[in-house]
């Protein structure tokens, strides 16, 4: 059973313990929490066990109870190579607020890509959804109850969407991605592994769509995946998009053209009009942010700037897709 104890945030670890050598206190490792950590390709694996073997590990892990919640991969080396390493103990009062600072630490510190965000934001919102009650399927629950929750759902999206600067809708697409990256790594650990390393490339919306599909299906995804065979046999296994409105042309925005063709509706202009707009207004506004942050040297402000522009250009394409 896993240790119980009061919430910490990020800020609130605990008094560092005695210098503790690998061999002194036994750690535990999480598969679950272990496998948030984004896998290390092997040459910046190498260049930590190099700096590792050559100055010692001088970051303390991080451990809740005897579970390691941070530090895996140097855990992994200094044991290998019996270095000395220090710990620091935090306090947690469930598992899921475990889960969510390593999620924050990891967003905070690494330089992730648009599909990795995804799925740790979507990730928060599971494990804050559970903190709050509202992830409990199997419980009968009142009209007034499930109101409640369905208020308390509303106020965690504003909050994760405020947190991680993208938009509510954005934040319930990502519960959807990281439940069918999950549920491909349930099939295949290294699947799942692939997809979010980048090695195989899954839009978020056929992502979602994998949820539609049964477990068989999702288990064959997973294969393909895994067998490299993937793009190949990805057509056969997601079904077609969803025609566009008459008059428009999909893919794409341009008017249909040629003998005969029928001039686009005004459903179809608004649409491409209000779609204009909404680009340019994205466009500007990262602009705007980019170059103040460009103008002070702010790298790291510049990649948060850049990161909300993708995800603000995702949540557009996500909203329009089926056209």
């Amino acid at each position: 059973m896993h240790p119980t104890h009061p919430t910490a945030t990020p800020s609130e670890a605990s008094e560092p313990n005695h210098p503790t050598h690998p061999t002194a206190t036994p750690i535990t490792i999480d598969p679950e929490f272990q496998a948030l950590l984004p896998a290390l390709d092997k040459e910046t694996y190498a260049r930590l066990e190099e700096n590792l073997l050559q100055n010692g590990c001088r970051d303390a892990l991080v451990v809740w109870g005897d579970i390691l919640i941070d530090g895996h991969n140097r855990y992994s080396i200094c044991t290998r190579h019996s270095i000395p390493f220090t710990t620091v103990s935090m306090d947690f009062d469930s598992r899921e607020a475990a889960l969510i600072w390593i999620i924050s630490t990891q967003v905070a510190r690494r330089n992730l890509t648009p599909l990795q965000l995804s799925h740790y934001r979507g990730l928060h919102y599971k494990a804050d959804k559970k903190i709050q009650g509202t992830n409990n399927q199997y419980t009968v629950k009142s009209e007034s109850r499930q109101n409640d929750d369905k208020q308390k759902v509303q106020r965690t999206v504003t909050r994760l969407s405020e947190q991680y600067r993208v938009s509510p809708k954005t934040i319930e697409r990502d519960a959807k991605t990281a439940q069918a990256i999950d549920a491909i790594g349930d099939a295949s650990p290294e699947a799942k592994r692939m997809i979010l390393s980048g090695e195989v490339t899954i839009n978020k919306k056929d992502l979602q769509e994998l949820l539609t599909k049964s477990p068989e299906q999702i288990a064959q995804i997973a294969a393909n995946i895994e067998g490299g065979t993937y793009d190949k046999d990805a057509a056969m296994l997601f079904s077609s998009p969803t025609p566009g409105p008459e008059g428009l042309t999909v893919p794409g925005l341009s008017a249909p053209s040629g003998p005969g063709s029928a001039p686009p509706t005004a459903t179809a202009k608004a649409r491409t009009q209000a779609l204009g707009a909404a680009l340019k207004t994205i466009t500007a506004d990262f602009q705007k942010d980019w170059y103040a942050c460009a103008g002070s040297y702010n790298t790291a402000g510049m990649k948060a700037a850049l990161r909300i522009h993708i995800d603000r250009l995702e949540d557009c394409y996500q909203t329009n897709a089926n056209w």
